[in-house]
């Protein structure tokens, strides 16, 4: 795909879907079926849901949008996967409330820990929807990023606080209410009994360059992409992510 008829969307999404569909084809082999049961909650309009469901998943989404699981609606019928996504309304911290407990192959857990006032539970929830031999897919705010971008602004100040606030926030305007490290994040993992497979970094650069230079100069979005898949695995580049994804296994 050209630079041109590629979105820019995708610097922000390619590293964790490379992670989750090598996952979810190691989860088809183990389960035996072609067609696994994924549950992703707080998918919003379909990201990851509907790239999932492409590949043949049922995919059962649990947000407390109304609006985006409208959007998601829409979205699957658009993509032509409708039959194979699910949208319900309800959060994490309820989710039993409306799907059952250890009903899922795979659980995504992306961009909620940071809102939820108990990330703890959360992410025992998720690990209580799976089925045994499962995978848990978790995406979060990453504190290092915060941190760096503050400062390449001139934010010291804010940059500062985020370092040394318990929830790695920079300020009362800071949008995002929890940031992790790698180490945090890994920890919920393993706390809640799941065996942590792998950490990346997500959007280590991403989010530091120029978009004017992303988007003129030719070849750049590639490059950039491939530099993004280069370092995402390395530990000394978790630290200064904007993002986390962190992958557990729950074994039999």
């Amino acid at each position: 795909m050209s630079d041109q008829l590629r979105p820019r969307a995708s610097l922000r999404t390619a590293v964790v879907w490379e992670v989750l569909k090598d996952a979810l084809d190691r989860q088809v082999k183990a389960a035996g079926r072609d067609a696994l049961d994924v549950l992703d909650t707080g998918g919003g309009t379909g990201n990851f849901a509907v790239p999932a469901a492409r590949l043949g998943h049922h995919v059962t989404v649990v947000d407390p949008s109304p609006n985006a699981l409208f959007a998601l609606e829409r979205r699957a019928a658009e993509a032509g996967v409708a039959d194979r996504v699910r949208g319900v309304q309800g959060d994490i911290l309820g989710l039993f409330d409306v799907v059952e407990r250890g009903g899922f192959d795979a659980v995504l857990c992306h961009g909620v820990l940071e809102y939820v006032d108990d990330p703890a539970e959360g992410v025992r929830n998720a690990v209580a929807a799976l089925r045994p031999s499962g995978a848990l897919s978790l995406l979060a705010a990453g504190l290092g990023g915060a941190v760096l971008a503050r400062a390449l602004a001139g934010h010291f100040t804010e940059a500062r606080q985020a370092l040394t606030d318990p929830a790695g926030r920079w300020g009362e305007g800071d949008p995002v209410p929890r940031r992790f490290t790698a180490e945090q994040l890994a920890e919920l993992v393993s706390g809640a009994g799941l065996e942590v497979g792998a950490v990346h970094g997500v959007r280590v650069f991403a989010d530091l360059v120029p978009g004017v230079l992303v988007d003129t100069e030719p070849g750049a979005v590639d490059a950039l992409l491939t530099l993004e898949a280069a370092v995402a695995e390395l530990p000394a580049f978790h630290s200064v992510a904007t993002q986390l994804h962190v992958l557990g296994e729950k074994r039999p």
